[in-house]
């Protein structure tokens, strides 16, 4: 049986009192994954007030709902939306200002928000964003389940494909499974990858004896490939694959960057309005 961490997210809050389920990634293991939210709440008053406008940079976030919507504007003048089965990414870069706002729907809002790391060369990118609609996102069927691929190459027993977004970050997929029960399924990643696997539904392990319920985070070893994954009931995870970045991350707030003085410029440049203009 392969070896592996086990983390399990924590609820919290973030934005405008929006509900949330965190696993804070930054520290050596999960690079490039900074951080997972899960967002998943059915009463209005749990997420309407939104992520009003507040500033990014050093990273990039890809959002992915199962439920609900989100409006996204921000200061290099992008504007968009996205619904259930679609997914928003941005690449904050060098800065900007942006805000996610929440749309009611009778469901409520469930979907996950990923800070993916960007290397010292491209901190200082330019910003970027872009809609992924739902029917944009391909979808690999093999016997006991399903996966939709958002981002970066993935291969699945012997089926391969390519995601709607050609990659996160510098290198940096996600993927969402669906096994049934008593299913298993494959994963193998390119060499100098690893996996990251967060179950949100029913359970899922790499043995018929063992499953993680939803919340439970498996953090696999570099190249430790293939990796078979297991369901006893029936479960759906995030596939995060990931190449580590190996460099260091000064963390502070919404800014990540390589070094505390890179820091302290990014506040420097948010309080003087170098990051752009977002009215509320």
């Amino acid at each position: 049986m392969p070896r592996y961490r086990v983390s399990q997210a924590r609820p919290t809050q973030d934005g405008a009192g929006v509900k949330i389920r965190r696993i804070p990634a930054f520290s050596a293991g999960y690079d490039p994954l900074l951080m997972l939210d899960e967002l998943k709440a059915t009463a209005s008053e749990d997420y309407i007030g939104g992520f009003p406008p507040h500033p990014h940079r050093g990273f990039e976030t890809i959002t992915y709902l199962l439920a609900g919507g989100l409006n996204h504007r921000d200061s290099q003048g992008h504007e968009g939306g996205v619904s259930r089965g679609g997914a928003q990414w941005m690449r904050a870069g060098r800065g900007v200002i942006h805000s996610e706002m929440p749309v009611l729907d009778q469901a409520g809002l469930h979907g996950f928000q990923l800070w993916i790391n960007l290397p010292a060369a491209e901190k200082m990118s330019a910003p970027a964003y872009r809609d992924v609609r739902a029917e944009e996102i391909p979808e690999l069927t093999f016997a006991g389940g399903s996966v939709r691929l958002i981002a970066d190459h993935w291969q699945l027993n012997q089926d391969t494909g390519q995601g709607a977004l050609a990659t996160l970050g510098s290198g940096a997929g996600l993927a969402d499974l669906t096994l049934a029960a008593e299913a298993q399924v494959q994963v193998t990643l390119p060499k100098g990858y690893a996996l990251q696997v967060y179950v949100y539904a029913g359970d899922m392990g790499t043995t018929p004896e063992e499953g993680f319920g939803d919340g439970h985070l498996l953090s696999f070893p570099l190249d430790n490939q293939p990796i078979t994954l297991r369901s006893q009931a029936g479960g759906r995870a995030l596939l995060i694959s990931g190449r580590p970045l190996g460099e260091p991350i000064v963390h502070y707030g919404p800014f990540v960057m390589n070094s505390q003085a890179e820091i302290e410029q990014a506040l420097q440049d948010y309080q003087a309005g170098r990051l752009g203009q977002l009215s509320a």
